[in-house]
């Protein structure tokens, strides 16, 4: 979302009978102005569809901007979240490293126990909303469960081998506050050295401040090795520095080729490297230098 009236737009184009919103972050606050403009912005979709029982809009519980969104369509609304107030909930979340994640399903009164092959705990929402979208087509739990075990093919996070031995987690399509504390959680849950490598993070607008903070607090409680690359990422590695994390163990840069050279010089066979920036930073190149030819 950008400008208003956009999501309306493709809307009378696409005429969608189901809408799924997700989350209403602060990625691309610089242009829209606020989170409020973002919310409104997205509220488009569950506006333009059909009343029910035609329309539904599927949204995710746990986001309080989303939940709100109820207030805003005339279509069923069926949500989904960590909380038993949803139509469709998950508890007891396990992550399994690269294994994907286990968890119970509750939904009316039928509880199921899932396993699917998403990395992350966070990628619990993922499974949930495709699950979501399966019951509101009149899917069975075997049909769903087949889906979701086909998602083998991770979207944006992908785990891949350097060529010595390190676990690349490639999460570098985009990056905003949120996807940045989840992808350091997954990285919290893995075995090994813990490198963060963490770009700038590009269009929060009045949110950009807090934004790099919030990161560099968790990325100084996770990361045993810290690199920084751009101007905006300084206040992440600054922010690390003054939660505890040792000032010889974050190293700050303005380009990709040192990046690459530091990791292929100091990465070990038993590490982990989390690599992850705004997509204009053009980080998928740090893990394309390092990557073990396949």
């Amino acid at each position: 979302f950008y400008v208003p009236g956009e999501i309306a737009f493709l809307c009378d184009i696409a005429q969608p009978s189901i809408g799924i919103v997700t989350n209403v972050g602060t990625v691309h606050a610089e242009r829209a102005g606020s989170q409020e403009a973002i919310f409104l912005g997205k509220s488009e979709l569950v506006q333009s569809l059909p009343p029910a029982p035609q329309g539904t809009a599927i949204l995710n519980f746990d986001d309080p901007w989303v939940r709100k969104m109820e207030e805003k369509t005339r279509a069923r609304v069926f949500f989904y979240g960590l909380s038993p107030e949803a139509d469709l909930w998950a508890d007891e979340i396990q992550g399994l490293g690269l294994d994907g994640i286990r968890f119970r399903l509750h939904y009316q009164s039928e509880i199921l126990h899932a396993r699917v092959p998403l990395i992350g705990r966070h990628s619990v929402h993922t499974a949930l909303r495709a699950a979501a979208a399966g019951l509101v087509e009149g899917l069975t739990w075997q049909e769903i469960f087949e889906g979701l075990h086909q998602g083998h093919t991770q979207l944006r996070l992908v785990a891949v081998r350097s060529r010595t031995g390190a676990l690349l987690l490639d999460d570098t399509y985009n990056a905003s506050p949120e996807s940045m504390l989840a992808a350091l959680n997954l990285l919290d849950e893995l075995d090994g050295r813990k490198i963060a490598v963490l770009g700038d993070m590009l269009e929060l607008g009045p949110y950009e401040k807090q934004g790099h903070e919030m990161v560099g607090l968790r990325a100084a409680r996770v990361a045993d090795v810290l690199l920084t690359l751009g101007p905006r990422a300084r206040l992440i590695a600054e922010t690390a520095r003054r939660s505890g994390l040792s000032r010889s163990n974050i190293h700050e840069f303005e380009e990709l080729e040192p990046i690459v050279a530091w990791l292929e010089s100091n990465l070990g066979a038993d590490d982990t490297a989390l690599v992850k920036g705004s997509h204009s930073l053009r980080m998928d190149r740090i893990v394309a230098a390092l990557e073990a030819p396949s």
